[in-house]
């Protein structure tokens, strides 16, 4: 992601989670941008799986504190976790690359 574009949805996840530790929220970004990269075959992020990258970020800032639960059940109501919606995988998987002989094959130019 590039650091315009970094900064950007840094400041868009301070608006949506009301945290203001910067350093966390571009940790998290990362990692959620280095997660759809790889599910989707991918070498360079593009615009429209920006937002997906958000929403990643944010599941794994409410996360924290109950990395590896399944589920857990709190007076009298319980929760369970999904590593991700299946709506973000629905996303994904509309710009997963195949791969062909072992080799992802992306456009040069900026495949969409």
């Amino acid at each position: 992601m590039e650091k315009r574009a970094l900064r950007e949805n840094i400041q868009k996840l301070t608006v949506l989670s009301g945290e203001e530790d910067e350093e966390l929220l571009e940790l998290l970004l990362l990692d959620a941008e280095e997660y759809v990269l790889s599910y989707t075959n991918r070498r360079r992020l593009l615009p429209t799986l920006e937002k997906t990258v958000r929403d990643l970020a944010v599941i794994a800032l409410n996360r924290r504190g109950t990395e590896g639960e399944s589920g857990r059940s709190d007076g009298g109501e319980s929760y369970s976790f999904d590593n991700a919606p299946l709506q973000i995988y629905s996303i994904l998987n509309r710009y997963r690359l195949a791969k062909a002989g072992g080799k992802t094959y992306e456009d040069k130019a900026g495949q969409t």
